[in-house]
């Protein structure tokens, strides 16, 4: 793991930094104490980051769950009580690993993961422009359109300029300069400059223009718009910051509905995001789900034990790992430790951050993620890629991650039931010789009972007098209902004066009796016929 230090250890700073208000933000988002947002983000970096099979994922709390944590924690009487559901959590994501649940994330179409790419762009780009003018009434770390202030993404953005501090736009606007001179020129310039990121120059900048500015009037920030981590004042109080399950509440159903709901949700936006991760991969590497599941369990079991918030692979930080360079998982685990030496050494030095400045720092991976090419390059694909692709974009936009990508799918899945109504057969007319319509029916490969309309259909269509020539000789799967419906065709066939011509690998028969009897299947059964 450590042959790619050179690239992981600057990948794993800039990281960190993305991951620092992240988890604090989420943390206050969800209603639990702000320590718990970091207890989070340093074991889903340091035990997930190990017992991961992915080689440039992220772990840590995630805004998808903030909802489900903020109800929980009041429904359940207390933020120990809610531990209790995250350690239960991690025990049924272990249950789902072991069952081999990890296949489900394989199972979702390319445009809706492109299309979940391209939405968290967008609204990471949407919820960071306002912190980049000094707008910090959202928590860092929210998505969804609805905000905790009253206001939506879109109304924040109109309020913007009643809102503005001149120091936070100041020195955002030099980090994100310097983070996107330092991308375009100085790091095809010197391999030094590929070392140092420009993300860590923009850091430092920050802090040291807050320090040289704390006196202006005009220019200064307010601490409440900078990074703020919790200041323990001697060891005793570093360790009151955490918590511990109260297993008293083991017994309480509601415990265990929330239990299993987080790790349905969990376990969902994880398998997303691996799939997500590997595509933005540069390598390709192909991450084990199962196994991924299993170092989720894990990580949540001991996030529970000591007071963290549950945890997922998440985009954000999977996706800045990756444009900063991360190669192998020591980048995620780097950052973990990085997380924990800076809040036990370094609190005050990390409260001189400005948020606008981590601001241009996620607007960069926003737009990474979400350029206007994807949507030309999408939409060139055609309508069966490009419909699926905004769906999931918008729905994650105006609504949430779940919402967005539950939208697509249904989509995708209606795309692929209408195009298997159209692709069942092939319908040719050959000539009208002899007073017969001369027809072939070439079945697909696989027909099922999706294709039963569109089979019907042209059968019903046939006119008197047609000769019908059915093809099944690269059939391999004849579904029992398709057979049922040729079987009850026969006898509207004798009525039109229609042949039939049955061509299959079992030989040709003119006009059979029985199209059940030469399948030799019973009713209600499959049949293969290779």
């Amino acid at each position: 793991m450590f042959k790619n230090i050179k690239s992981d250890l600057p990948a794993s700073i800039v990281v960190f930094f993305v991951a620092l208000p992240l988890c604090l933000g989420i943390a206050l988002a969800s209603g639990a104490p702000l320590f718990s947002g970091v207890i989070a983000g340093i074991i889903g970096g340091v035990v997930v980051g190990a017992l991961s099979g992915s080689k440039v994922g992220v772990s840590g709390p995630a805004a998808g769950l903030a909802a489900i944590v903020l109800t929980a924690i009041g429904a359940l009487g207390g933020y120990e009580n809610f531990l209790v559901a995250v350690v239960l959590a991690g025990v049924i994501q272990i249950v789902f690993g072991v069952l081999k649940a990890g296949v489900i994330g394989y199972y979702f179409p390319s445009s809706v993961i492109k299309g979940m790419l391209t939405g968290i762009g967008i609204i990471i780009i949407l919820k960071q422009i306002p912190h980049f003018f000094g707008y910090d009434a959202e928590a860092e770390g929210a998505d969804s359109f609805v905000e905790s202030s009253g206001e939506n993404t879109f109304s924040a953005l109109t309020n913007i300029s009643d809102h503005i501090i001149f120091g936070s736009l100041i020195i955002g606007a030099i980090a994100l300069a310097i983070i996107l001179f330092w991308d375009k020129v100085l790091s095809k310039k010197a391999k030094i400059f590929q070392i140092i990121q420009g993300p860590i120059v923009a850091v430092v900048i920050g802090i040291i223009y807050y320090a040289f500015t704390q006196d202006s009037t005009s220019l200064s920030i307010a601490p409440t718009h900078l990074v703020s981590v919790p200041i323990p004042e001697d060891v005793s109080s570093f360790i009151g910051q955490f918590s511990f399950p109260n297993f008293g509440a083991i017994t309480n159903p509601d415990v265990w509905i929330t239990a299993f709901t987080m790790a349905l949700v969990a376990s969902l936006e994880t398998l997303l995001c691996v799939e997500a991760t590997d595509k933005l991969d540069p390598h390709k590497n192909v991450t084990p789900t199962n196994r991924e599941l299993l170092a989720q369990g894990t990580g949540n079991i001991i996030s529970g034990l000591v007071g963290g918030l549950p945890i997922t692979q998440v985009i954000v930080r999977s996706s800045a790992n990756i444009q900063s360079g991360g190669v192998s998982k020591m980048s995620a685990i780097l950052h973990g430790f990085l997380l924990l030496i800076s809040v036990v050494v370094i609190p005050k030095l990390l409260n001189m951050i400005p948020l606008s400045v981590l601001a241009a720092i996620l607007l960069v991976v926003g737009y990474k993620l979400a350029k206007p090419s994807l949507f030309k390059k999408m939409y060139s694909l055609g309508w069966k890629q490009f419909v699926p692709f905004v769906v999931t974009v918008v729905g994650i936009v105006f609504i949430d991650l779940l919402w967005g990508i539950g939208l697509g799918l249904t989509v995708g899945i209606v795309v692929i039931l209408l195009k298997s109504y159209q692709n069942s057969h092939f319908l040719h007319i050959e000539d009208k010789s002899n007073g017969k319509h001369k027809i072939k029916m070439t079945l697909a490969e696989e027909v099922t009972f999706f294709n039963k309309g569109a089979i019907l259909k042209e059968l019903e269509s046939l006119p008197k007098d047609t000769y019908l020539e059915i093809n099944l000789i690269n059939t391999r799967y004849l579904d029992n209902d398709i057979i049922e419906i040729l079987e009850d065709f026969l006898f509207k066939a004798e009525e039109r004066n229609i042949d039939i011509k049955l061509v299959s690998k079992r030989g040709v028969v003119e006009n059979p009796s029985s199209f059940i009897h030469f399948f030799n299947e019973r009713e209600k059964s499959n049949l293969s016929l290779s």
